[in-house]
């Protein structure tokens, strides 16, 4: 198939599963219940695009341009975004599942997490600086040499954190989440 280009498009409740996107450039669209399940968004561009309710589970992104992006209530399992282009690359999460995918020395600088299960995450060697995970599940999701400064963690959960091996500076958690930075140590933490 060609390359296409689309603008200002809406896409609803198509199934693009397993098929080849690659190259083809979105500019404005919205992705409504849109099936990608194992399709291949290789060199694909997408510019100020909004994809809700959809189905991305095992996509490729290799070199793929998500530049000011948005995901709402969508499944995006096993994604690596470390092999995403990284010109202007910009995206932001509410309500989705991301489990086990991957982030691994990505710039994440200022990118929203709302709601979102993060299970099993990696984020060795990202920078999350200014990054809000508010409301999201951090279980087993893997911080190493990861710039965590100035990151909101007040309302996550599940996370564990090795302030050692990441860098802290300026970051918020609540009462309640600072078992997920000290358990590394393995001290006990109690009320009484």
């Amino acid at each position: 198939m060609a390359e296409q280009k689309f603008n200002d498009e809406t896409f609803e409740k198509q199934d693009f599963s397993r098929q080849s996107l690659c190259g083809n450039d979105y500019d404005a669209c919205t992705f409504q219940g849109v099936n990608f399940q194992g399709a291949d968004l290789s060199d694909a561009i997408f510019t100020e695009c909004e994809f809700i309710g959809c189905d991305l589970t095992n996509v490729k992104l290799i070199n793929c341009a998500l530049r000011d992006v948005s995901f709402v209530q969508c499944k995006l399992m096993g994604l690596a975004f470390d092999s995403c282009n990284e010109f202007l690359f910009n995206v932001r999460f509410e309500r989705s599942q991301l489990d086990l995918s991957q982030f691994y020395e990505r710039k994440l600088k200022s990118t929203k997490f709302t709601d979102c299960s993060l299970k099993e995450v990696e984020f060795t060697g990202a920078d999350l600086s200014h990054t809000t995970f508010e409301g999201s599940d951090l279980m087993m999701a893997k911080f190493e040499n990861t710039n965590l400064e100035k990151c909101d963690f007040r309302t996550a959960y599940n996370f564990s954190i090795d302030p050692t091996d990441n860098r802290v500076k300026g970051a918020r958690f609540s009462e309640d989440g600072l078992r997920g930075l000290v358990e590394v140590f393995q001290v006990e933490i109690s009320n009484s």
